[in-house]
């Protein structure tokens, strides 16, 4: 049985090359998704400010306007619609250029139709689901901690723990999760830009480093949700 999309769903889809563009179109429309086709980043960037979406798929090598330039043009005017790049390239460095203009996911041609739509279902399906990742909540209680993002300062009573940005930044998410799962993807390409394995090795440190600052309330913890992410259990 065939599965659908929401029919309010709704993608900015450019791509300069005629037959994939159509292609993609095609197929997203089937399945239940309202696709509209740009043939490059200006024309991509006009239907942007014209109408609202709720993700965009941007080929990077197009004329007039590359997907990077649209990027960086459709983040000034919003910072939360998910943008997924589609590259013939599979250089890292371009990977990383991809997540720095504000990327949410990357794929590179050629591609199963099948993965590109799990793929964009994951992404929507997080982004529709998790509305704390846009928060712009500063500060927090854990348990009986208090803890001041902009200050990068964690207190138990009158202890106070000073953290490093990663640190501050990393137990932010978590706390914006509350009793709830961070995707360990979203963490890394939030904080550390890419979910590259040496990146991933990098941010269970730093899990290490902040249940040992938040071992002194009991009813805290930090719990390992196996091939999802982390859960911060606290009142």
């Amino acid at each position: 049985m065939m599965t659908t999309a929401e029919p309010k769903t709704r993608i900015l889809l450019a791509e300069d090359d005629p037959n994939l563009g159509n292609l993609l179109q095609e197929y997203l429309d089937a399945k239940g998704y309202e696709t509209i086709l740009a043939i490059n980043g200006k024309e991509g960037f006009d239907q942007f400010r014209k109408q609202s979406f709720d993700l965009c798929l941007l080929d990077v090598m197009m004329p007039v306007k590359d997907g990077y330039t649209l990027a960086k043009e459709i983040r000034a005017l919003n910072q939360d619609v998910p943008i997924v790049f589609l590259t013939a390239k599979s250089m890292k460095e371009d990977t990383i250029e991809g997540f720095n203009m504000g990327a949410d996911d990357y794929i590179t041609k050629p591609f199963s139709m099948e993965e590109l739509l799990l793929r964009l279902k994951a992404i929507l399906r997080r982004t529709k689901t998790s509305p704390v990742h846009n928060s712009d909540q500063t500060t927090f209680t854990v348990g009986d901690y208090t803890f001041d993002h902009t200050r990068q300062l964690l207190e138990y009573g009158n202890k106070p723990q000073k953290l490093t940005s990663k640190e501050a930044d990393l137990l932010r998410l978590l706390a914006l999760y509350k009793n709830d799962v961070l995707d360990r993807s979203l963490a890394l390409n939030t904080i550390w830009g890419d979910d590259s394995y040496f990146n991933s090795r990098s941010m269970d440190v730093y899990i290490a480093k902040l249940r040992k600052y938040l071992k002194d309330d009991p009813t805290v913890e930090i719990m390992n949700i196996h091939g999802k992410g982390f859960r911060l259990i606290a009142k």
